[in-house]
């Protein structure tokens, strides 16, 4: 177990997940404290570093492209203080927090986490019902329908519609863009077979926002849906057969797996091996991982 405590925040490794919890401090982003605890499994991890400062030091979490919804729908648009995947800490604790990298590293070694992007999500996006009401309307997500109300900051164009209920079924894509300079930004909803190159500010199916505290909130209500729309990069299903497969297809699907797991454990037992004798794993180390690969054989 590898813990740090901060002000800005509590990261907990237990050797398969890490916990994130968001401080109380004044400075801890609304976006985090909303978001709440995080639970990421090792699986969905590319990286961990910890960058050495002056004043304050901070780690950052890297996780696999496609893993986590709220990355997918802010296509890392976050900034520092709202990006729940860092954390600032004190001098006073370098060494902890160089701890805890070297045991996300080792177990990460271990487990040989692919680099490769996913194909689903492993993070299950923010909880629903959620409802944030920032720039010129409140976006409210239940699971299954989208609804946007107007405020009276709204354009015509928007209100003469009235209030807007979208089916999770018909939506093609969800993106959230903050405010940059003079730019504005939005949440925005594609809706099937109903394109549209209105900007934010006129499109009944997008909130726009204008650089305001909440803002980075509506970022939760993109997550929660893209959490439930069809994962990106998921395979596309392959034909059914009308005949199904035959009695000895099914029964070499059905033996192959178990002879490919004991294989690959077998390959394990061997990598830990050459890592203990190349000094990378200690005894200890070495012990613990051979005897969960033994205990999974």
């Amino acid at each position: 177990m590898a813990e740090i405590i901060q002000r800005d925040g509590t990261w907990t490794f237990d050797g398969e997940t890490l916990r994130l919890v968001p401080g109380h401090d004044k400075n801890v982003s609304l976006l985090r404290k909303t978001l709440g605890e995080l639970t990421v499994p090792l699986t969905a991890l590319a990286g961990i570093a910890f960058e050495q400062g002056k004043k304050s030091g901070r780690l950052r979490l890297r996780l696999r492209d496609g893993s986590d919804p709220l990355l997918q729908a802010t296509g890392g648009q976050l900034t520092d203080s709202s990006d729940p995947y860092q954390l600032t800490v004190e001098p006073d604790r370098y060494g902890v927090a160089e701890y805890l990298v070297d045991e996300v590293r080792n177990a990460h070694l271990i487990e040989q986490v692919p680099a490769a992007p996913c194909d689903a999500y492993l993070l299950t996006g923010p909880s629903v019902p959620l409802s944030v009401s920032a720039g010129d309307g409140t976006a409210s997500f239940d699971g299954e329908t989208i609804r946007l109300e107007w405020n009276w900051k709204t354009e015509e164009a928007k209100t003469a519609a009235g209030t807007r209920s979208l089916a999770l079924a018909d939506i093609a894509a969800v993106e959230w863009q903050p405010a940059a300079g003079l730019e504005n930004g939005c949440l925005r909803f594609t809706v099937r077979n109903a394109p549209t190159k209105a900007p934010p500010k006129y499109d009944p199916n997008s909130v726009e926002l204008w650089g305001f505290k909440k803002d980075p909130l509506m970022a939760l209500v993109a997550a929660a849906v893209q959490a439930r729309l069809p994962h990106p990069s998921a395979p596309a299903a392959a034909p059914k057969s009308l005949a199904g497969p035959s009695a000895a297809e099914a029964g070499a699907g059905a033996e192959r797996p178990a002879a490919d797991d004991h294989d690959a454990l077998l390959r394990r037992l061997r990598e830990l091996g050459e890592l203990h004798q190349a000094g990378i794993l200690t005894d200890e180390e070495f012990t613990t991982a051979k005897q969960a690969v033994l205990r999974r054989m």
